[in-house]
């Protein structure tokens, strides 16, 4: 995974795909079935199998020292999909479990004990109010889910279109994104508040850690032009990628496209491997790498 390897975190139905940076190649992954009770959910009615339609992920090692690698899903069910990573030639998967919601989440934050962070974006909306997300209104806020408790939404999180999260290696501070708001908030998770934010340029996606432990945030800017519906004709969306210091909550411009072309169209995430930089995106074919 990584370094060797990376994967995309848009919504794809091509189950989950491993990327060699080495040979430049994709393979799709086994996956094996052994279910755990101590994974998931009890309600999980069972593997998700050719089903899978996977959004944000997120991979941690679990207390025990097992890879956990969750998965956002959208096909057959909403929910969260609990993978373990196998090291091995090649790299495989075993679902373990899941977490069955009423709402789509958008992203997922996994933590060592079992439980995970993540984003409803649109839970707040009902028909025929709050369709635009960029009206100003909340349409969505973060939760955590634990074993035996469920659900809870943490105060303070509600925003117009709450996106990507992550948490930091000491379990006390998430970071996510409001993307219709071009925020990316910090949150004391002990004291349940929002303890810093800072503005970008772009709509942020997704967020991962960089080796130095500072953050990465992706977006689109915009749309060039008009896509007709049914005319399978992208968009090319400018994007920008920033890198934010946790600490300090500065961001510093890492990556522009204004000026440089159709490089990419909806981009969402941005993944620091080696010396350079993958930008995904949540359409398109494609990945593209810039020199870090």
């Amino acid at each position: 995974m990584v370094p060797q390897y990376v994967t995309g975190r848009g919504a794809t139905t091509e189950g989950i795909q491993l990327f060699d940076i080495a040979t430049k190649k994709y393979s799709k992954m086994e996956i094996a079935n052994d279910p755990k009770p101590d994974w998931g959910d009890p309600s999980c009615p069972g593997p998700i199998g050719g089903a899978l339609v996977g959004h944000g992920t997120s991979l941690i090692k679990r207390r025990g020292g097992a890879l956990a690698y969750y998965v956002v899903n959208h096909g057959g069910r909403q929910s969260i999909e609990m993978f373990e990573l196998k090291k091995a030639s090649p790299w495989s998967l075993i679902w373990r479990g899941c977490v069955p919601t009423q709402a789509e989440f958008n992203d997922v934050a996994a933590l060592p004990d079992g439980s995970f962070i993540a984003t409803h974006p649109t839970i707040l909306r009902t028909p025929g109010a709050q369709g635009n997300i960029f009206n100003g209104q909340p349409s969505g806020y973060v939760i955590r889910w634990a074993a035996g408790k469920g659900e809870t939404e943490l105060p303070g999180t509600r925003g117009a279109y709450p996106n990507g999260v992550v948490v930091d290696a000491s379990q006390r501070y998430m970071y996510f994104n409001i993307f219709a708001s071009r925020e990316i908030h910090k949150y004391d998770l002990k004291a349940q508040k929002d303890v810093g934010k800072v503005a970008v340029d772009f709509m942020p996606d997704n967020l991962t850690w960089t080796a130095k432990k500072q953050l990465l945030g992706a977006g689109v800017k915009g749309a060039n032009g008009e896509c007709p519906a049914g005319s399978g004709q992208l968009c090319i969306q400018g994007f920008g990628i920033a890198q934010i210091d946790p600490a300090s909550m500065k961001a510093t411009t890492v990556f522009d496209s204004n000026g440089k072309g159709a490089i990419i169209g909806g981009v969402s995430v941005a993944f620091e491997a080696g010396k350079s930089i993958y930008i995904g995106a949540f359409q398109g074919d494609r990945l593209v790498r810039i020199p870090r």
